[in-house]
């Protein structure tokens, strides 16, 4: 009868270490489950990040392209308008050289006024 005994305390204390490891191994599985769940969690997120990003920096490369655009339209505004700042700084150089025979001009009228005034009251000197 003790072996009988002796046999079912160890069938229990065999069920009880089969049932221990069982709530062990199912804890780890659960703990592991939640870990890769988590880590599925955070790369969902980073694959959305990256999608808003994307789309993001689409639409800044719709934007420098549209700037592009703009400024080879400005270059070739500019281009045509080179050819009348030419001429402005034709003109503008050609009135520094009518300004100065004007002042030459203004100066020697000045000197003739002068000479016929001098030579004028030299023979009236009565008035």
């Amino acid at each position: 009868m003790e072996n009988v005994k002796n046999g079912e305390a160890q069938d229990q204390k065999h069920d009880e270490l089969a049932e221990s490891l069982n709530d062990l191994f199912s804890s780890v599985a659960t703990m592991v489950k939640s870990e890769l769940q988590g880590t599925n969690n955070h790369l969902e997120l980073v694959e959305k990040m990256n999608a808003k990003v994307a789309e993001e920096y689409k639409g800044y490369g719709d934007l420098a392209s549209g700037l592009r655009v703009f400024v080879e339209q400005l270059k070739c505004k500019s281009g045509s308008f080179n050819q009348y700042v030419e001429q402005i700084d034709a003109i503008e150089k050609q009135v520094t050289e009518f300004e100065a025979v004007v002042s030459m001009l203004d100066k020697y009228v000045a000197l003739l006024e002068s000479k016929v005034q001098s030579h004028y009251q030299t023979k009236n000197p009565s008035s």
